[in-house]
């Protein structure tokens, strides 16, 4: 594996060693060296050039050999082209030919599964060769050579090679890529393109630092796609598009132009560059200079991504590459290619070749699980469990489960332990006992599996006695929670009742005991403890479980603890607790019984009917507000044993309202008057009575009361007649407010009169209106066809025969006969009413029209 150190920004400083790998970013590329046949090479001889094709990898020497390479870097076979440096091996898309140029001029072109070739010897070193893309394809048996000039072969249609030359003057050609129909050459000056669909040159960009020697410091060519042509030249890049001319712009121009869509400069110089994607893959070499030493030194080759920008670029990573005999390199010593199908990145040097290539998913997870990014690994081995092939989800995740136990965050690894154990009991359950080892089993108690996987019952019983040891509460919560299947219920029971021998009291054990003893169906046992911690749930569980016969012997203490709960309860289940049996319960406790009955009695007034007679005494004694409407609601009630009982506790109201429900409406009359001194019940009680002789009665008790006489002055006016009142006051007696009272009967009188107006005249506008109603009614005509029939002998009304002579009576009612059926006239001479309606009581219906013929 080849060493690679990740590059930081020079302006970028650490404080500390581990703020400095916190800050530290994943790399972008994974790197390997080429082994295998290539290390064996590299020994004996030094690499060159080298071009990649998806199938297999070409190699060129120094001592003029070139070796085809599968991908692993094993040897498959070998060619002896020159005794010296072979310069530039060029494939075509299909990797069935290839072009070979040497620094003895010599360039050989050949197949490499069929005979056919092209050999040459140059009289002069040829420095690059390349083949038609389709090269393999009869109609583009074309390739181009450079030395001092740039060279075009193309087989004619004897087979023989025709020579021209494309460019020549400006030096020696240092690199020539051919895409499509585009071919670019860089020599001394700068960088051509050549469309050779057109056979014109369309564009030359010149190079920016001459200083610079062409042959230590290469231009490096690159095609990203079919248009796009990225230079890289000294420190200087530029991305070039090639694009259409438009043709009214065309003349004697290029059909095509080129347009510099990117232009920067960078901070070292460049040996290869490559596309990925919308990115750029740079090979720099780079020399730094030391502390001990004036001159410059070579330091190791960087590879960086850079995203390029239209006057700039971004840095998105950069790694500093180890390779062998770094030291001794120059920047014209390295080459950068690269697989297009695979985005594999191939940085060769003279004695090695490292491979670069994008990280893939299962690269990404060991990064992370390097820096103990143990969670964000697990996400992501989750998200893409498809893509990773060299993890395992569960196993990362017990790696973070270790880290956070290490760290002593046992809640966080309890709560992944769910997610990453899953159904893994065996997991599970080792999981526990480690938990137990370190003292943290409430850590993962909330966690364990309690559905359709569950664990042994020993595992959840060593749990519940950890609480049951340490945390009642807790211990309480698990109880709850879990379902009784998880464990041996006799087994916490027994546990529970040593631990209440020594707490006895204890509400939190009790109440954890009930719900076992619930659980174990043992309901009387669990309905005891729950009486006697008045608990909540009491009533539920009584319901639920159909526990009523126990209850009998206990109503007391149910009502003693939530009376209203316990005694709608028993309402409701009449049909299992009769109402004799929880009277006879109540018997010594008047106060619930009275409790009970009244609610009895809400619920439906005749149901405890023969209970009345004691209720009075219980509503009199513990409810007195509810007396009243309950003598007034009851019809079962015993009148003279309720004037008794409210007669001795000196009850007027309750009095009153008997009396006056027994007839005695003189006396209750009276008791208002002289015990109550209330005039105005007085009154509402008369009014209510709407007896004319009480309201004598009540004159004559007010009539040497003025008050009284003001209270009888404002409200008799609709029941009786103020004169009656007023003739009786004796003269010079001061009357409170007599004026107002005077002016309120002339008023409420007014009010009287018109009201009676009111009514008359509504009564006539109605009367009116159904008059004309009815007279439009009966001013309409009746219909008489052959479907109508007489409505007493049911015939039809009319003859078949309408020749014949015949009489019909039709009333207002639309009832017809025949004038032989209609019955015998009635009281009234000259007067026939309809006989049906009259029989039904609708009111006479007259007759309204006679047909005779």
């Amino acid at each position: 594996m080849a060493e690679v150190e990740k590059g930081r920004k020079p302006s970028e400083e650490s404080t500390d060693e581990s703020g400095e790998e916190d800050s530290v970013e994943e790399p972008k590329l994974k790197y390997e060296r080429l082994a295998n046949g290539v290390t064996e090479i590299l020994q004996k001889d030094a690499a060159s050039c080298m071009t990649v094709h998806d199938k297999f990898l070409a190699l060129g020497t120094h001592f003029g050999k070139v070796f085809l390479l599968d991908i692993q870097g094993n040897v498959t076979q070998k060619f002896e082209i020159s005794p010296v440096r072979i310069n530039q091996i060029s494939l075509d898309e299909s990797g069935e030919h290839v072009g070979i140029c040497s620094e003895d001029g010599k360039v050989q072109v050949f197949g490499l599964y069929t005979r056919e070739g092209f050999h040459e010897n140059f009289d002069c070193p040829v420095k690059v060769v390349a083949l038609h893309p389709r090269f393999s394809s009869s109609n583009y048996k074309q390739f181009v050579t450079g030395g001092n000039k740039l060279l075009l072969y193309e087989r004619n249609w004897l087979n023989r090679w025709k020579t021209s030359t494309l460019h020549e003057g400006e030096g020696t050609i240092t690199n020539v890529q051919w895409r499509a129909n585009l071919i670019a050459w860089a020599n001394n000056v700068g960088v051509k393109i050549y469309d050779i669909s057109t056979k014109q040159r369309i564009t030359n960009v010149l190079r920016d630092n001459v200083s610079l020697r062409p042959d230590m410091y290469p231009c490096s060519l690159c095609w990203k796609d079919n248009s796009t042509l990225i230079i890289g030249w000294g420190s200087s890049v530029k991305i070039c598009a090639v694009k259409e001319r438009d043709h009214t712009e065309m003349r004697d121009l290029p059909s095509r132009y080129v347009e510099i869509v990117s232009a920067f400069e960078t901070e070292f110089f460049i040996s290869g560059l490559a596309p990925l994607a919308d990115q750029l893959v740079h090979l720099y070499f780079v020399k730094e200079n030391s502390d001990h030493m004036e001159e410059e030194f070579r330091a190791r080759p960087r590879l960086d991504i850079i995203q390029p920008l239209p006057e700039g670029f971004e840095e998105i990573s950069s790694d500093a590459l180890t390779v062998r005999n770094f030291q001794e390199n120059e920047c014209r010593d390295y080459r950068l290619e690269h697989s297009e199908g695979e985005s594999l990145f191939y940085i060769i040097s003279p004695k090695d070749i490292v491979v670069a290539k994008e990280r893939d998913q299962d690269d990404h997870i060991d990064w992370l699980l390097d820096k103990k990014k143990y969670e964000e690994a697990l996400m992501a081995a989750e998200i893409s469990f498809k893509n990773v092939k060299r993890h395992e989800v569960q196993k990362i995740g017990m790696a973070y489960i270790n880290h956070l136990v290490e760290k002593g965050d046992y809640a966080t690894a309890a709560r992944k332990c769910q997610k990453v154990l899953g159904k893994n009991m065996e997991l599970w359950e080792n999981e526990v006992y480690r938990f137990k080892t370190i003292g943290q089993l409430k850590a993962i108690s909330q966690y364990l599996p309690r559905g359709d996987l569950r664990l042994r019952p020993a595992i959840y019983e060593m749990i519940l006695n950890e609480f049951l040891k340490t945390d009642y509460e807790g211990f309480a919560t698990l109880i709850r929670e879990w379902p009784g299947e998880l464990y041996n219920n006799m087994t916490i029971v027994q546990a529970v009742a040593d631990h209440l021998k020594k707490d006895p009291t204890n509400s939190t054990l009790l109440t954890t005991l009930a719900e076992l003893y619930t659980y174990d169906q043992r309901y009387d046992r669990a309905l005891e403890i729950y009486l006697r911690l008045r608990h909540k749930d009491v009533y539920q569980l009584i319901h639920k479980h159909n526990l009523f016969s126990s209850i009998e012997y206990k109503i007391v203490l149910l009502m003693d603890f939530d009376k209203e709960k316990a005694v709608d309860m028993l309402l409701d289940n009449e049909d299992k607790i009769s109402t004799d049996r929880v009277l006879e319960e109540l018997r010594d406790r008047p106060e619930l019984l009275h409790i009970y009955l009244h609610k009895l009695f809400k619920r439906d007034h005749h149901k405890g009917q023969r209970y009345h007679e004691r209720q009075i005494g219980l509503y009199a004694e513990y409810d007195r507000p509810n007396l009243l409407p309950f003598l007034r609601d009851s019809i079962h009630c015993p009148l003279e044993k309720a004037l008794e009982i409210c007669q001795e506790r000196n009850f007027v109201e309750e009095t009153v309202f008997l009396l006056s429900r027994m007839g005695n409406c003189r006396r209750a009359l009276q008791m208002i008057m002289e015990e109550l001194e209330d005039v105005d019940k007085a009154i509402e009680f008369a009014k209510e009575q709407d007896d004319a002789e009480l309201w004598e009665d009540l004159i004559f008790y007010s009539i040497d009361k003025p008050p009284f006489i003001t209270g009888l002055l404002n409200n008799i006016g609709t029941h009786v007649d103020p004169i009656l009142l007023i003739h009786r006051i004796k003269e010079r007696m001061e009357i409170p407010n007599l004026r107002d009272s005077l002016v309120k009967i002339l008023h409420d009188y007014n009010l009287q009169i018109l009201l009676r107006e009111g009514c008359k005249k509504i009564l006539v506008a109605d009367s009116l209106s159904l008059l004309q109603k009815m007279h439009r009614t009966q001013m309409r005509g009746v219909r008489v066809d052959e479907e109508s029939i007489c409505e007493s002998c049911h015939a039809s009304i009319l003859p078949s025969d309408m020749a014949q002579n015949f009489s019909v009576a039709v009333f207002h009612c639309r009832h017809m006969f025949h004038k032989e059926c209609l019955p015998s006239p009635g009281t009234i001479p000259g007067v026939q009413f309809c006989n049906i309606c009259s029989a039904k009581q609708r009111g006479p219906g007259s007759g309204i029209l006679e047909i005779k013929k």
